[in-house]
C-alpha cells in the first residue's frame, strides 16, 4: 500500500500521540463529596456489604477514574461497578486497589536512594540543616543509614527528616483506580458495591423481672462497631441475622473484633423499635427506619425491640451432669460417691405473640435485673442466646441459688447377673428459704436402662435424661430415691 509522504508523516505522528495522550490524561477524581446515597448491610460475621451511588463525569472513549473514600478493609475481589444512567455504555477495562497509605515509614521507604535532610529547630525557631545525604536504608531493614557527599556513612541520625517528594504509589486514603471504556459521555450516576471486613453488629438485651417474678420487660439493643476504615454518612442501614457462610482465605485472615458489653439502659418508656424485620432467604433482615451515620472507630447503639409484661417462668435445676455447671472440689472426708452441687437458676419465656413477643431474636447477651425494696434495679445474672425464631422458648441460665442446695449420692451398686446391674441413687434437696420452691432434679443414664423403683414421679426427657419435678417446702427437705437397672 502506498502513502503520500505528507500523509504518512501525519499518520505516524497521530499514532505516537494517541498513547501519549492517554498516558497524560489526568484521572477523574471522585471523592465522598459526590456521594448521592449509601446503603449498608452489616452481618454478624464481622463484615458488611457497602453500596454507594456517586455522580462521575465520563468522556466518550477511554477514562481513568480515581475513586476515593472506600473502606481500608475492603475485599478488592468483591467490587462491582455499574452505571445506573446507561448500564450498557460503560465497561470496566482494568481495576486497581491502592492502599499504600502515606506515613512516615512509607515516605522513608520510598526515599531510599534519594537525598534526605535532617534538620533541627533552635529556641528561636530557626531551622538548621544538621545532615544531608543519600538515604541507604531505613528502620525496616535494621536501622537508618545516610551517606553524605564526602562519603561518610552516618548511622541512625537524630533530627527531623525532610524528603523531597511523595514516593510513587503512595496515597493519602485508600482508593480504587479504574480504566473505563464509555460509549456515552456525560455525567453518569454510578453504583459501586463491595464487601468489607471490620464492621459487625450484635444484639444486647436488658430484661427487668417484676416483683412477682412471673412477668418481665425486655428491651433489645443493636450494638454496631465500625473498624472498617471508612465513615458511612446518612446510610440506609440493614442488619442480617443468621449464620451466613463465607470461605476464609487463610492468606488474608479477617481481623477478629471484640466488642465490649453495653451498660444497662432502663428508660421509663422504651422508644419504639427502630428496625422492621423480615424473613430473607434462610435468614432474617432488620431494616432501619430512616438513615444513620456510621463513623469509623465508632460503637453505635440503637433500639431493636421492646416488649412489656412478658410471661416468664423461674426454675431451679439440680443437674450434676449438666455441661455448663462447674464441678465442685471434693473436701477431705467427703464420700467418693456423694456429690454436692448448687442449683442453677433458669428463666424460661416463650417467644410468641401470645406472650407479647413473637419477633425473631438475633443472638446476643441478655442481662437480667430486678428491683429491690427501694426500687433500685439490681443485676441478677446474664446469659447468651442464639438466634431464636418465633414461637420458640428462650432459656436463660443466670446464676446459682443461694438458699437451696442439692446433694446426690450413689447409695448402692449391685450386680444382678452377668449382663445386668442395678444402681440406687439418692438425691436430697434442702430448702432454707421461708417459702416453698419448685425444683427440677435432672439425672442422666446411658445404655439400655430402666427405672425399676422410685419414690417420686419422673419424666423421661430423652434417651439419656430423666427429670423429677419437686415442690420443696420452706425450711424443708425432699429426698428422691430411685433404682436404675442397666443391661448390656
Amino acid at each position: 500500500m502506498n502513502f503520500a509522504p505528507g500523509r504518512t508523516l501525519a499518520a505516524a505522528l497521530l499514532c505516537c500521540a494517541a498513547p501519549l495522550a492517554a498516558a497524560a490524561q489526568e484521572p477523574v477524581v471522585s471523592t465522598g463529596d459526590a456521594t448521592r446515597g449509601v446503603s449498608l448491610t452489616v452481618y454478624n460475621g464481622n463484615f458488611g456489604v457497602v453500596r454507594e451511588e456517586r455522580r462521575i463525569p465520563l468522556r466518550s472513549g477511554r477514562n481513568f477514574v480515581r475513586y476515593e473514600g472506600v473502606a481500608q478493609q475492603i475485599d478488592p475481589t468483591s467490587i462491582s461497578f455499574k452505571s445506573l444512567t446507561a448500564p450498557a455504555s460503560v465497561a470496566v477495562r482494568e481495576q486497581n486497589y491502592q492502599f499504600d497509605l502515606i506515613s512516615p515509614g512509607a515516605l522513608l521507604e520510598k526515599a531510599v536512594g534519594k537525598t534526605v535532610r535532617y534538620v533541627s529547630f533552635g529556641a528561636d525557631g530557626e531551622r538548621r540543616v544538621v545532615l544531608e545525604g543519600t538515604l541507604l536504608s531505613t528502620h525496616s531493614t535494621g536501622g537508618v543509614v545516610v551517606r553524605t557527599a564526602d562519603g561518610r556513612l552516618v548511622l541512625n541520625p537524630i533530627g527531623t527528616v525532610e524528603v523531597g517528594e511523595v514516593g510513587a504509589g503512595l496515597v493519602s486514603r485508600p482508593s480504587l483506580l479504574w480504566t473505563l471504556d464509555a460509549t456515552q459521555g456525560g455525567e453518569h450516576t454510578t453504583q459501586v458495591s463491595y464487601i468489607t471486613s471490620g464492621i459487625s453488629w450484635k444484639a444486647d438485651y436488658v430484661a427487668v423481672v417484676r416483683d412477682d417474678e412471673t412477668r418481665l420487660d425486655l428491651t433489645g439493643w443493636v450494638t454496631l462497631d465500625n473498624r472498617s476504615g471508612a465513615t458511612y454518612r446518612d446510610a440506609s442501614l440493614q442488619l442480617m441475622a443468621g449464620d451466613v457462610r463465607r470461605i476464609q482465605d487463610r492468606s488474608f485472615p479477617l481481623d477478629q473484633l471484640v466488642v465490649t458489653g453495653t451498660a444497662a439502659r432502663m428508660p421509663a418508656a422504651p422508644p419504639p423499635p427502630a428496625f422492621a424485620q423480615e424473613a430473607f432467604f434462610e435468614y432474617h433482615l432488620y431494616t432501619l427506619d430512616g438513615t444513620t451515620t456510621v463513623a469509623h472507630n465508632e460503637t453505635k447503639q440503637m433500639n431493636l425491640l421492646s416488649a412489656t409484661d412478658v410471661g416468664v417462668t423461674r426454675r431451679l435445676v439440680f443437674d450434676v451432669g449438666a455441661p455448663w455447671w462447674s464441678w465442685r472440689t471434693r473436701r477431705p472426708g467427703d464420700g467418693t460417691s456423694t456429690t454436692g452441687d448448687k442449683l442453677g437458676i433458669v428463666l424460661e419465656l416463650r417467644n410468641s405473640r401470645e406472650n407479647r413477643m413473637g419477633m425473631p431474636l438475633p443472638k446476643g447477651k441478655v442481662r437480667v435485673y430486678k428491683g429491690d425494696r427501694t426500687g433500685n434495679l439490681q443485676f441478677i445474672g446474664e446469659d447468651l442466646v442464639d438466634h431464636t425464631p418465633r414461637d420458640e422458648t428462650v432459656r436463660l441460665y443466670i446464676g446459682d441459688a443461694f438458699d437451696v442446695v442439692g446433694e446426690r449420692k450413689v447409695a448402692e451398686n449391685r450386680q444382678v447377673s452377668e449382663r445386668v446391674s442395678e444402681q440406687t441413687v439418692e438425691v436430697s434437696i434442702r430448702n432454707h428459704k421461708d417459702t416453698a420452691t419448685q425444683v427440677s432434679v435432672v439425672e442422666h443414664h446411658g445404655g439400655d436402662w430402666t427405672i425399676v423403683r422410685s419414690t417420686h414421679r419422673w419424666e423421661k426427657k430423652d434417651a439419656t435424661t430423666i427429670e423429677f419435678p419437686l415442690t420443696v417446702p420452706k425450711d424443708g427437705e425432699v429426698v428422691v430415691t430411685y433404682t436404675v437397672r442397666t443391661r448390656w
